[in-house]
């Protein structure tokens, strides 16, 4: 009887250890890979906007960073350039704005911006898919490049609308 009672105990202690073994093995060994292949476009920005936006330092550097962002090529990389956007983001908040990208619409848009790089940068610490987070990062992007032109090319006066004089 104690021998029955010895070999249940080790079966049991086998099969115990074989499921966490095969549990813990898939969450270390899970790696997600992301590609650009199906990813938006980057929205062009006119000449007009071009001209103001070169000198603007701070946005100079974070469209550098965002090349960067497109070079990478394993998970680690994009982190690291999630990282530095994150950065080149808030140096942008802290930085001087120009005269005519000084308004809510720009800093709205950029503040989109912030948030989905935050939510491309939980997935890759959580390890789960990237590819929407990526996606949506990307389209808030192209939103605020594309408010650049809107404000450059837009003929209404805003201080006409709020006088009322």
């Amino acid at each position: 009887m104690q021998k029955l009672l010895l070999f249940l105990a080790f079966i049991t202690l086998g099969l115990g250890c074989k499921d966490e073994g095969e549990s813990t093995g898939t969450v270390e060994g899970k790696t997600v890979f992301f590609t650009f292949q199906d990813m938006p476009e980057a929205q062009t920005i006119n000449t007009k906007a071009q001209e103001i936006l070169t000198d603007w330092q701070e946005f100079q550097d974070f469209e550098s960073s965002f090349q960067v962002l497109y070079r990478a090529k394993n998970n680690e990389d994009l982190a690291l350039a999630i990282d530095d956007l994150l950065n080149k983001e808030k140096a942008m908040v802290e930085g001087e704005y120009p005269e005519t990208f000084d308004n809510a619409q720009i800093k709205s848009r950029q503040r989109v911006v912030r948030t989905f790089l935050l939510n491309v940068k939980a997935s890759i610490i959580e390890q789960t898919d990237v590819d929407e987070p990526m996606r949506k990062m990307l389209l808030a992007n192209n939103a605020l490049r594309s408010q650049f032109n809107i404000m450059v090319n837009s003929k209404l006066d805003i201080n006409l609308i709020l006088n009322e004089k």
